[in-house]
């Protein structure tokens, strides 16, 4: 479908405009006076919007709806503290999630209801309802986003240089970020670059992906569980030298529809995909191995255990996999050796434990605030209640409570909050000398708590030596060397989380912030535009531009930037 006027963000209809894009809007009749701002603007800005007050005498509510829903460009979901309640939109909210068509926004910063999100929520509680208000640019881009149009999506941000239609991102929809085939020969183009990037990026290695597995219990709120289990397999899969595994963050960019569109995309050779179901005490796990140029399914097998047995299976998952890839590059003994590599670190062999660490890391993917944030470190230490040498858990608390000092004014309770981040982080190292994520925690919490830089490095770079095929470790790194004077080794370090992960906003956040350091303010704004791009309101992008093009002269750009930022502390 043609561009509308809606992509301008100017509120007038275009000339050449074919087609109106047609946006379901779905909210709650006690929300009607809120309904009709957002309404008004999208009416204005050139799309057709269709909503339950277009109803008209005799027609069937359910009949005239549903059509309604499925013919939608776009399902716009108005969230509240009353709508969250109502399975009519809940409804509404499925059926644009699972087309990759949701965009959902909060009408008094409520957050969207388990299983709702994984989709970029974008709080419009202080918006003004004018045209000209960043928030109104946020809801446009989101919109073109979600129709697939990249190019409209350039016009709608305010950023001084133009965005990157080829550039990865953390889209708005971990499910839905190639939607489209523009999105998708872009990323091809990414991945293409990725294998050929480097004499060291995949040699003697064989790629792969690790998809989220799908959950088939019927319950959104076990979904904790089905992709905890896919994240844990691509952890231990990582260790694994002589494999190259795409991030978690890449991986979850899962097209329903095309796993190996997925797969292409990212530049990979193979995707492991599944299910897990559990009933009471029972959990039935289906795992394949296939590989995405030919459809071939290298290996595939299912597993009916008891819910005690799943450590047992992700074992004998991760092994199986790993040994029919490796043995494409190396021989009998080095796959041996490779399996060796990588055995359990930092694990446990509680089953009890295993569900709240699980818990614990989904509470911390939801990146809500300080609530989630305290929510996980609950889950961490029931974790290790249960198993007191559960290594893992004592690294992820760690981490979580340097989060929630991060979010905290009480410079007291700061303190104690980085203290208690170190004492935990020790504890894991001690218990596991060679788990990365302990000594990356361990090295955050000495430069950002403490501000002692010379205590920090060592870790950092252990770290490095353990995990250097790590996104997230490489990208911390980066930052922390970037601060510092090792400009190179800091840029060297984000072009392997780049690799590795692709469609990831942060990692191209963090190398533009790695430009700026580096004085190389087109490459910062580049890096920013290529975050921007997919995620118009990640934090800090614009803040970067600005200064940028602060440097470079341009004051009138600068100042566009800066206004633009969603972030008060960065504007």
């Amino acid at each position: 479908m043609n561009t509308s006027a809606g992509a301008t963000g100017t509120g007038g209809n275009s000339d050449d405009q074919a087609a109106k894009r047609l946006l379901f809007l779905s909210y709650t009749r006690t929300e009607i006076a809120h309904a009709r701002r957002v309404i008004q603007f999208l009416e204005q800005a050139g799309y057709d919007v269709w909503w339950d007050g277009k109803l008209t005498g005799g027609e069937t509510y359910i009949r005239t709806t549903e059509a309604a829903l499925q013919n939608a460009d776009c399902v716009v979901v108005l969230w509240s503290k009353t709508s969250v309640e109502s399975d009519w939109v809940r409804d509404e909210a499925q059926y644009g999630r699972e087309h990759g068509k949701l965009v959902p926004l909060s009408l008094d910063g409520t957050m969207a209801p388990l299983g709702f999100r994984q989709v970029q929520l974008i709080d419009i509680s202080s918006w003004n309802g004018k045209a000209g208000d960043p928030l109104a640019q946020q809801i446009l881009a989101a919109i073109e986003l979600r129709c697939g149009n990249s190019d409209a999506l350039a016009s709608t941000t305010i950023a001084p240089a133009p965005l990157s239609p080829t550039s990865g991102g953390l889209p708005l929809s971990r499910r839905a970020a190639i939607a489209t085939g523009a999105a998708l020969a872009g990323l091809t183009a990414f991945g293409s670059w990725r294998m050929m990037s480097g004499p060291t990026a995949t040699q003697g290695k064989v790629s792969m992906a690790v998809l989220p597995f799908t959950n088939l219990t019927g319950d959104e709120d076990q979904s904790w569980f089905s992709v905890g289990l896919s994240n844990e397999l691509r952890t231990v899969l990582t260790r694994n030298p002589r494999l190259l595994v795409s991030a978690p963050t890449s991986s979850a960019m899962n097209d329903d529809r095309d796993d190996f569109a997925v797969g292409a995309a990212l530049g990979v050779n193979h995707v492991l995909r599944g299910s897990v179901q559990l009933v009471a005490e029972t959990v039935r796990i289906s795992a394949e191995l296939a590989q995405i140029d030919n459809g071939l399914v290298r290996w595939s097998e299912s597993f009916d255990r008891e819910f005690a047995d799943v450590l047992a299976v992700q074992s004998e998952i991760a092994e199986s996999v790993a040994r029919s890839l490796v043995a494409q590059v190396a021989n009998a003994d080095e796959t041996e050796r490779s399996l060796d590599e990588q055995n359990g670190i930092g694990g446990t062999e509680s089953i009890v434990a295993y569900e709240a660490y699980l818990r614990g890391i989904a509470f911390s993917e939801l990146s809500s605030g300080i609530e989630s944030d305290r929510a996980a470190v609950a889950q961490f230490e029931a974790a290790i209640e249960a198993d007191p040498n559960y290594a893992s858990a004592h690294s992820m608390r760690a981490t979580r409570l340097a989060s929630v000092a991060n979010a905290t004014a009480d410079a007291d309770a700061v303190s104690k909050l980085y203290d208690q981040s170190i004492e935990a982080a020790e504890v894991a190292i001690a218990i596991e000398p060679k788990l990365a994520s302990a000594h990356v925690a361990l090295g955050f919490a000495y430069n950002h708590g403490r501000l002692n830089r010379k205590a920090a490095y060592p870790h950092y770079r252990r770290a490095q030596e353990l995990a250097p095929g790590d996104a997230d470790t490489m990208r911390g790194i980066a930052i922390f060397y970037a601060y510092g004077d090792q400009h190179s080794r800091a840029e060297e370090l984000v072009n392997q989380a780049l690799v590795l992960d692709p469609l990831n906003a942060r990692a191209f956040r963090t190398a533009g912030f790695v430009a700026l350091f580096a004085r190389d303010y087109p490459k910062a704004i580049d890096r920013m535009n290529s975050a921007l791009s997919l995620n118009p309101s990640i934090s800090s992008a614009y803040f970067v531009i600005a200064n940028a093009q602060y440097m470079l002269g341009n004051y009138a750009d600068a100042l566009r930037a800066f206004e633009t930022e969603p972030v008060a502390l960065f504007s």
